[in-house]
């Protein structure tokens, strides 16, 4: 299926706005930039192997051979002021990093993806400490371009188009062998045939008892009635992710799970209503968590009640009891919660939302009605 047309994804700005950053709060003059992820939203470049040099009076990307042509067409694609080096072995990359330092009195790392190997081989060779500033370009990528929204919502709509779908499969575990893994196979194979990438992440369809696993891997466990069937799937479009959780009951269940699905369609259905800019994330976990506590389903509830998506599949903001630094307009987030009985299986509801001023868009728009799924069985 063809894409749309999508706006560009430019940078222009973004390394400024770290190097100016690092001298204003951080008294420093150069960050060594080691992610990945964040040497792709400050420059464009997806390429495996390089680092980037962030600071005031001009930016580096030093690479290896077999990247310098790919770099030169992103970064020229994308706008960034970067200047590109090559070198052609990890000694050789050590040699022109710390060349290019040779005159920054205080550098800053990414102290959470530099290894110690790493940051040794630097402060060996530099003759002096980094000062470890992660979550800098994180911060930086919290509040979305509509170019990254675009890509975000396309995601989410392969995975919506997928998951229609593979629904017929979940109708016909009543009456032939299906398993897991054949679902997963059919969210990923129809994702692609929509216009994903692939998937976000290791696609979760978890049945039976290994529905109390939130982040369960597909096995051969068939599909059987009375069972609960949580299906997590997302999208991969540009480097940019989606995300959803629906839960199906197969047939006649157990009294708890539909009283557990009840709850937590009721909890995350106020959790979306509050998110907004200015909201805290820690009141919409709040709010869930009282929704299902309510019901005795407290101790249940493991995990958080969301987080941001963009780059990564799970990014800062995080909806959780200690995150009070209020959402931002065009931050992209998900709600999630989920209660989960050992032996007996779990629900999770999770919906991504684009926040805004007055409140949020939903990205997914799956139904979340257990009853579109008994209601094909007439069909």
């Amino acid at each position: 299926m063809p894409r749309p047309h999508f706006l560009p994804l430019r940078v222009e700005g973004r390394l400024e706005a770290v190097a100016q950053q690092l001298t204003d709060n951080h008294s420093a003059s150069a960050l060594i930039v080691s992610s990945s992820v964040n040497m792709r939203y400050l420059t464009g470049f997806t390429g495996s192997a390089g680092v980037l040099i962030c600071r005031i009076d001009g930016s580096v990307l030093v690479t290896d051979g077999r990247y310098v042509e790919q770099a030169q067409a992103q970064i020229r694609d994308s706008g960034a002021a970067v200047r590109i080096v090559e070198a052609r072995t990890a000694a050789a990359t050590l040699d022109a990093v710390v060349a290019e330092l040779a005159h920054d009195a205080k550098i800053g790392c990414e102290s959470a993806d530099l290894t110690v190997d790493a940051y040794a081989r630097y402060v060996s060779a530099l003759g002096r400490e980094l000062i470890p500033l992660s979550g800098l370009v994180e911060e930086q990528r919290r509040s979305k371009s509509e170019a990254e929204i675009e890509r975000i919502a396309f995601a989410a709509h392969a995975a919506d188009k997928a998951l229609a779908d593979a629904r017929d499969l979940l109708v016909r575990s009543m009456s032939e062998p299906i398993t897991e893994r054949d679902v997963r196979d059919e969210l990923e194979y129809r994702m692609r045939r929509y216009g994903a990438d692939g998937p976000s992440y290791e696609t979760i369809v978890a049945t039976g008892a290994n529905a109390a696993r939130p982040h369960h891997r597909p096995t051969d466990q068939q599909l059987t009635e009375g069972d609960s069937v949580v299906i997590d799937v997302g999208g991969l479009v540009d480097g940019y992710h989606s995300d959803m959780t629906r839960t199906y009951l197969l047939g006649e269940v157990d009294p708890v799970l539909q009283t557990m699905l009840d709850v937590v369609t009721e909890a995350q259905s106020r959790g979306v209503a509050a998110v907004r800019a200015g909201e805290l994330p820690s009141e919409i976990d709040r709010i869930c968590r009282t929704v299902i506590a309510e019901v005795g389903f407290g101790a249940e509830f493991v995990h958080g009640t969301g987080h941001g998506v963009g780059l990564n599949i799970h990014e800062s903001p995080w909806l959780r009891a200690q995150s009070n630094e209020p959402l931002r307009d065009g931050e992209v987030v998900t709600v999630e919660p989920g209660v989960y009985r050992v032996g007996l299986g779990g629900v999770r509801i999770e919906d991504l939302l684009l926040v805004r001023a007055a409140g949020s868009t939903t990205l997914t728009h799956t139904p979340k009605d257990s009853l579109c799924l008994q209601s094909r069985q007439t069909i």
